[in-house]
């Protein structure tokens, strides 16, 4: 269990990037203990559930040093960047106007570091499977090749998965052709099906590792 005042916060869309932080992390060198978790990780939804009174109750949360963000960009980074602006500039009025491409670090009128990271990469569309697709190994290159063509072949042929997750599928469809098939995807960075200290992980490492003191 975590403190309910846990000094390190990350807010996360959903349950799948609270099971993938963790992994990412301890394959990068940072411990993770089951009972005593280095950055306590919560899930607040949809970005439409990250709003402006959910972050001004979570930066004055009793003992509180650091809290991040993480979204996903999906078809709209600029939107998504103007959305979190929107949010923080009220409450930090030196809000920067852009978003760096190592991710925000910066410090809250109350002295506590504040982080944003959008998904996958602070300037492009896509989501955390779009970050996780950058972790394939050189290797499996050819078979995701062809994962990302029986996709667009399974779209073709009337497969009902939207457009804005094809990434998505294209990651699940990969994985199913792994030893063992269909992982989640947790598991299969644990599992080093990815390659957690691909060289493009490590902006997000850098960011994460910064930002919490790590």
């Amino acid at each position: 269990m975590v403190s309910e005042n846990h000094p390190k916060i990350l807010i996360v869309e959903g349950n799948t990037d609270k099971r993938v932080i963790p992994e990412l992390m301890e394959k990068n060198g940072i411990v993770w203990p089951d009972k005593k978790h280095p950055v306590q990780i919560k899930v607040y939804g949809g970005d439409r559930q990250i709003n402006r009174d959910r972050i001004r109750f979570a930066l004055q949360q009793s003992g509180l040093k650091v809290l991040g963000i993480m979204l996903d960009a999906d078809n709209n980074f600029s939107g998504r960047w103007e959305s979190i602006r929107n949010i923080c500039t009220p409450l930090m009025s030196d809000f920067p106007e852009e978003l760096p491409e190592t991710g925000l670090i910066h410090t809250a009128p109350n002295g506590v570091k504040f982080g944003v990271w959008i998904m996958p990469d602070n300037q492009n569309r896509g989501m955390l499977e779009t970050f996780l697709a950058y972790l394939i190994p050189d290797r499996s290159e050819p078979i995701w090749d062809y994962a990302k063509e029986a996709t667009q072949e399974a779209k073709k042929r009337g497969a009902p998965f939207i457009e804005p997750h094809t990434d998505k599928a294209n990651i699940h469809t990969w994985l199913a052709w792994q030893n063992e098939p269909g992982n989640q995807l947790h598991t299969a960075i644990m599992a080093k099906i990815f390659e957690p200290t691909h060289p493009k992980a490590q902006i997000f490492v850098n960011w994460f590792k910064t930002l919490y003191d790590l």
